[in-house]
């Protein structure tokens, strides 16, 4: 059986979504604030969830805060923000904290199971394939000495792994697959996100600093993940 946190300061909503997360046949923990939260998801008592579902607007550290250090901490669970702020800044905002999914308020009962089964369904996909879960076998994308790994939503850098959130992943895999390419940063908000080309926000730069992080021997003298000025991004996997 699936376990469920759901994070929610509105008594109502809570109890609603308890309810009709158990008539699927999930089993669902209910907490109020973010700090309790992240004492289950990262505490010394740490709890083992399939699934988050998280508002924004908490009481104390806000859903935003604690995607962000559920990341920092390296745990993936995969998590859907809750939240009625759906302004496309606000969305790029959980994306660029560590969100898996978002879905605004009010929402249909409907759409929200069927993203949270998405999100269960690929992980039970890939811990139900081991062969196709590893190294050997994944799909992988591979420069210099690094490897890619899309199935396991790994970056490998000679002897260390970073895990990588899907939607960092989504935009490494967009960048990779433009390799060689000025990618203009509209392009990435409509194809990555879903998003108007013309959406006013900054967000997308918090991944690529991230990315850096990860793949650049020198991340304020990136060789890779380069910045195109008056256009976006271009990947280049073997820098002159």
């Amino acid at each position: 059986m699936n376990r469920i946190l759901v994070v929610e300061d509105e008594q109502h909503l809570a109890d609603g979504l308890r309810f009709n997360l158990e008539q699927e046949g999930y089993e669902v923990e209910v907490v109020e604030t973010g700090e309790a939260a992240l004492d289950l998801l990262t505490g010394e008592k740490r709890v083992t969830f399939d699934a988050v579902v998280l508002d924004v607007m908490l009481p104390g550290k806000s859903g935003f805060d604690v995607v962000a250090e559920m990341r920092k901490s390296q745990q993936y669970v995969p998590t859907l923000i809750l939240t009625a702020r759906g302004h496309s800044g606000d969305i790029l905002q959980g994306f660029s904290a560590g969100a898996d999914d978002y879905l605004v308020k009010p929402f249909e009962l409907d759409i929200l199971l069927a993203r949270i089964h998405g999100l269960l369904r690929r992980r039970e996909w890939l811990q139900k394939q081991p062969e196709a879960a590893t190294p050997e076998s994944a799909d992988q994308y591979v420069f210099g000495d690094k490897s890619v790994y899309f199935d396991l939503l790994e970056l490998r850098v000679r002897d260390q792994i970073f895990p990588l959130t899907l939607m960092e992943m989504n935009v490494l895999r967009h960048l990779i697959s433009h390799s060689g390419k000025p990618v203009a940063r509209g392009q990435m908000l409509e194809e990555v996100w879903g998003l108007r080309e013309d959406t006013d926000t900054r967000a997308l730069d918090n991944f690529i600093v991230r990315l850096r992080r990860y793949i650049e021997d020198d991340p304020a003298r990136p060789r890779h993940l380069l910045t195109v000025r008056g256009v976006g991004y271009r990947f280049e996997p073997f820098p002159k």
